[in-house]
């Protein structure tokens, strides 16, 4: 990773603008096909040494693309974590599958293989590891777990960006990986998602699923030609599929973005580090463990807040009223949001196994850390800006008695 220069980055920058231009001067024909997207992903394949990548119009319908290039369908189950955004678990209900939830590591946050094991039964087909934060769940554990049990790994890698697991790059680990480009993301198109692999079977697949199950497809050809289409017998659905595919604007925004990616991502390590210096002496602020080995390219800097007579509120207010921009809350659990009260929202005649009690302590260490978790951002563009927060969040940890 490159070492940041401590001055202001622009987060679009000229080459985003260039190749957003270069679309908009095609005037959309059709004849210029999907350039940008197949620019994009020859690019994002080549920076993580794998064989396919497929963009998407966002980084949910990559993930139940991968689960339905799986196999995944009604009745079977897919292990996911309760703490993380809920578009993990509904591609799961998309996919007519039931999702089956792990708790988590109380010092890193991520999905406890030990868990994962204890929850895998004939009817499991998948594991969706999500890289909370930034960081890497146990993927030597968890890719274990999955070889023995003949399940497919999809990483969901939303909030990450060139973090590693033990030296190995976080996108090449599982079967296949779901990238998002959403606007807050480390990298971003507004919108956006890509799902990389090295399974050239599961590339064809997602591809197909990705483009209303289009004939003649396959993991590195995101378009039919002219010759096919104007052919009055050419035969083109052979499957079912969504159109899921990615718009060039987007495609020339990311390429853009692809280019400028390691001073984007070392920018939020930066600040995180800048944060986590002011944190160091306070021993009831306790930052997301990252092991011995890893990266974690802080989506955001996530700690929780463990003192007894401190509430997350009056941390978040007194935080506020010194000037900071405002802390995040962790997301409600998945499993105790309203749509699980009754139950499994998808119902499965299929389904012979029994539906987990989505209530309170199915999850104990997620119920514990979801309450505790403050949420900094990272994504600072002005090295100024992010000074003054790590000089408030040091005031008001003082003043809490920090």
């Amino acid at each position: 990773m490159t070492t940041g220069t401590k001055t202001k980055i622009e987060r679009i920058g000229e080459a985003e603008r260039r190749y957003v231009a270069q679309v908009l001067d095609t005037n959309f024909r059709t004849a210029s096909g999907a350039k940008m997207c197949n620019n994009l992903e020859r690019a994002f394949a080549d920076r993580f040494s794998v064989g396919y990548a497929i963009s998407f119009v966002n980084g949910t319908s990559t993930m139940h693309a991968a689960l339905v290039a799986a196999g995944v369908g009604p009745g079977d189950e897919v292990i996911v974590p309760p703490l993380t955004m809920a578009s993990t678990t509904f591609v799961v209900l998309q996919a007519g599958a039931v999702p089956v939830f792990a708790d988590v590591d109380p010092d890193t946050f991520q999905i406890d293989a030990a868990s994962v094991a204890e929850l895998v039964t004939k009817r499991t087909k998948a594991i969706i590891p999500v890289a909370l934060y930034g960081l890497s769940p146990d993927m030597d554990a968890l890719m274990d777990i999955a070889e023995r049990h003949e399940l497919t790994v999809i990483e969901d890698d939303a909030e990450t960006m060139f973090s590693t697991w033990k030296g190995k790059l976080l996108g090449t680990l599982g079967h296949m990986a779901s990238f998002s480009f959403q606007s807050t993301k480390h990298l971003t198109s507004g919108e956006g998602g890509m799902l990389i692999t090295n399974d050239g079977e599961l590339a064809r697949k997602v591809r197909q699923f990705n483009s209303l199950g289009y004939a003649g497809l396959d993991g590195g050809k995101g378009k039919i030609t002219k010759d096919d289409i104007q052919n009055p017998e050419y035969a083109r659905h052979v499957s079912y599929g969504y159109n899921y595919r990615m718009p060039e604007l987007c495609a020339a925004v990311m390429l853009g973005q692809l280019e400028r990616a390691e001073e984007l991502v070392q920018r939020r390590i930066e600040v995180a580090e800048l944060f986590l210096d002011v944190m160091s002496g306070c021993n009831w602020l306790k930052p997301q463990s990252t092991p011995e080995g890893c990266v974690n390219s802080y989506w955001a800097l996530a700690v929780r807040l463990t003192a007894d007579d401190i509430c997350w509120t009056q941390f978040r207010d007194a935080f506020r009223l010194n000037g900071g921009d405002g802390i995040y809350a962790a997301w409600r659990l998945t499993y105790l949001e309203p749509m699980f009260a009754n139950g499994c929202p998808v119902q499965h005649p299929a389904y012979d196994g029994t539906y987990q009690n989505f209530g309170p302590g199915l999850c104990p260490n997620a119920e514990m850390v979801q309450r505790q978790l403050l949420q900094f951002k990272t994504g600072y563009w002005e090295w100024d800006a992010a000074e003054r927060q790590a000089d408030i969040l040091d005031r008001t940890i003082r003043e809490l008695g920090g």
